[in-house]
């Protein structure tokens, strides 16, 4: 069976989990601590980092973009009929969205309003291209068929989601098409079974106690909470 090894909130890893959850093929999670490496993964991770899959052939690969790329080619695609043309822009659409993985981590570790609202206009960005892209007429990026495109996303939209349910703040406020994209995404059930039981207790002791986001009173007079633009 497939290995993955994690730590609890990596966005990383939960793309590649989601990806096998979409496919629905079996595998099996190692957390680790990052703080506290152990040295059998140091041994096995060349950059020090997670996410890593040991294959079923005992073969270690790391790096996500690698990692989704070899389930596509040993498991077979989310869709079928891609020509070459359309496959290296939903890679590059995918890659925009893991790119913004660290940008999101950075912006809700933000300590005072300042440096969050500088480092959510930097964020923001990303979804007022993802807004321009979508055609609202399907329910996923490209289609009424879940793509890889999707998966790239789901932690970012994930993690939007939880933020705005705690503090109220929309990081894809006034942005209708892409707030659409995010309910169908979470529709689907992959974001939970992606991650751990104990993931939103995780993430929100991370992000959501000594940040700005954990101001209640504060953020409020930053989100944007009109009805008008938050769906």
């Amino acid at each position: 069976m497939i290995k993955i090894v994690s730590f609890k909130i990596c966005p990383f890893v939960q793309r590649v989990t989601a990806a096998l959850e979409a496919k629905k093929i079996p595998y099996e999670i190692e957390y680790i601590n990052l703080n506290n490496k152990p040295q059998w993964f140091l041994d096995v991770s060349p950059n020090g980092q997670v996410p890593i899959m040991i294959t079923t052939n005992g073969v270690t690969l790391f790096e996500s973009d690698a990692i989704i790329e070899y389930i596509d080619d040993e498991y077979g695609p989310l869709e079928q009929g891609v020509t070459n043309e359309q496959r290296a822009l939903d890679r590059a659409w995918s890659y925009l969205g893991s790119k913004n993985y660290l940008t999101q981590c950075g912006t809700m570790s933000s300590k005072d309003k300042a440096t969050f609202e500088q480092r959510t206009d930097k964020f923001q960005a990303a979804f007022h291209k993802v807004e321009k892209q979508l055609s609202g007429q399907s329910k996923f990026f490209k289609s009424d068929t879940l793509s890889n495109i999707d998966i790239a996303w789901l932690p970012l939209l994930h993690r939007a989601a939880i933020v705005k349910a705690h503090s109220g703040f929309d990081f894809l406020c006034g942005l209708p098409k892409a707030q659409a994209w995010q309910q169908a995404v979470l529709a689907t059930g992959l974001a939970d079974k992606s991650v751990a039981a104990d993931f939103n207790e995780k993430f929100s002791d991370f992000y959501l106690s000594n940040t700005y986001l954990a101001e209640g009173k504060d953020i409020q007079s930053t989100a944007c909470r009109s009805t008008s633009c938050c769906g």
